[in-house]
């Protein structure tokens, strides 16, 4: 009877669902590897009853995998990456509602904000920066991972 009930409550409730959300997966042309390329064991983002989950990015060039050797190209590098993310999911920064910056310098963190600030414009999302001893790729400064809702 209690079951019963509480089915009955979440089914009053508008939105609520008792079925289980479909994730999509958002995976921009150029972020698919070419032909007998192995793919990353993860996915560039995961769209989720209107939420995106968009994996850490560095600034790398998605044709030749190279990083930048000039801090601010790589940060801008980093959110264009993550910008083609935003528009396979149908969205722009100014969706975005949180921001995890890793810093393998926090030295840099000037630079990286002056870049920043340029793409995420008033109100900006929330945001944590970090620094940290190293990223999995050498050549890497930066990675990005962001959260965003339609």
């Amino acid at each position: 009877m209690r079951r019963l009930l509480c089915v009955l409550l979440l089914a009053a409730i508008p939105g609520a669902t008792l079925l289980p959300a479909a994730k999509r997966v958002i995976l921009p042309p150029e972020f698919v590897p070419a032909r007998g390329a192995t793919a990353p064991p993860y996915s560039p983002g995961i769209l989720v009853d209107g939420t995106l989950y968009i994996s850490g990015q560095i600034g790398q060039n998605l044709r030749t995998k190279e990083v930048p050797a000039d801090f601010e190209t790589e940060v801008k590098m980093c959110l264009e990456n993550i910008g083609l993310v935003l528009r396979g999911a149908g969205m722009t920064y100014a969706d975005v509602v949180s921001v995890q910056v890793y810093l393998t310098d926090m030295d840099l963190f000037a630079s990286m904000n002056g870049v920043y600030t340029k793409y995420f414009t008033e109100p900006r999302p929330a945001r944590t920066t970090v620094g940290v001893v190293k990223l999995a790729s050498p050549a890497a400064h930066i990675e990005i991972t962001v959260t965003a809702r339609k």
